[in-house]
């Protein structure tokens, strides 16, 4: 058996009196570890995976695992566990169309590149964090997500799981440091209701950039920079070009 934690994994085996023999697999040794796994197989020897929480590959190790033996015909299944992913998707009342994530970039320059390029995003978005640093991440989903819920899971499946819901514009800090992993899912993005004033000022910028784009190049411009449909965008140029 490949157990992320062979010490956190044989609690759970000697209680149900499983003796197989455990073999280190994680993050940091399973590059260097995948050439001996995939001998293990090839003379016929049957191997588990199993993480310490959670399922395997789903921001757990394993991936490299997989990708090898589907590059040599090896037989592999799965036998579906506990997941932090889909129980949060379901309490969160956010509906079940998502985009999974995973864990966020630690970096200020980092996570502000990809939360730039999710907040577009109308699905409802989900992201493991360190509870250490939630108070980091709630700075930025206030920026990028303002309007939006916000369901944050501490602990799911597990003894201690809480959950804290909240609108990410009346989101505050956590006085209290928070402990263990946090599964963090985000509303889906509403469409933007154009008021009349915001119709007028986006046509004025529309005809001016026909002097000088694409009909295509504003569309895509336009619709990223004020969060309008395409096909908004898309008949003002059509119209005002004529």
């Amino acid at each position: 058996i490949l157990c992320e934690d062979t010490r956190h994994s044989l609690k759970l085996l000697n209680k149900f009196n499983i003796k197989s023999r455990l073999i280190s697999y994680h993050k940091f040794n399973e590059k260097k570890s995948v050439n001996k796994i995939i001998q293990y197989l090839n003379e016929g020897k049957i191997l588990s995976l199993i993480s310490d929480a959670g399922t395997p590959v789903i921001s757990d190790p394993g991936n490299i695992i997989i990708e090898q033996c589907v590059k040599n015909n090896l037989k592999i299944y799965t036998v579906p566990g506990p997941s932090a992913l889909t129980a949060a998707v379901s309490l969160s009342g956010f509906g079940d169309k998502f985009l999974f994530y995973g864990f966020l970039p630690k970096t200020e320059n980092e996570l502000n590149t990809t939360l730039k390029k999710l907040e577009i995003e109308r699905f409802s978005l989900v992201f493991f964090v360190p509870a250490i640093k939630i108070n980091f991440y709630i700075r930025h989903f206030k920026k990028y997500f303002s309007g939006r819920n916000i369901f944050i899971a501490r602990e799911m499946t597990k003894k201690h799981e809480s959950y804290y819901r909240e609108s990410i514009n009346n989101l505050s800090p956590f006085k209290t440091q928070l402990k263990g992993e946090l599964t963090i899912v985000i509303s889906q993005r509403e469409k933007k209701k154009l008021l009349i004033t915001d119709y007028v000022k986006i046509e004025k910028q529309v005809i001016k950039y026909l002097k000088s784009y694409s009909v295509k190049d504003i569309v895509e411009l336009m619709s990223k920079k004020e969060k309008v449909p395409k096909k908004i965008i898309y008949n003002l140029c059509i119209k005002n070009k004529r």
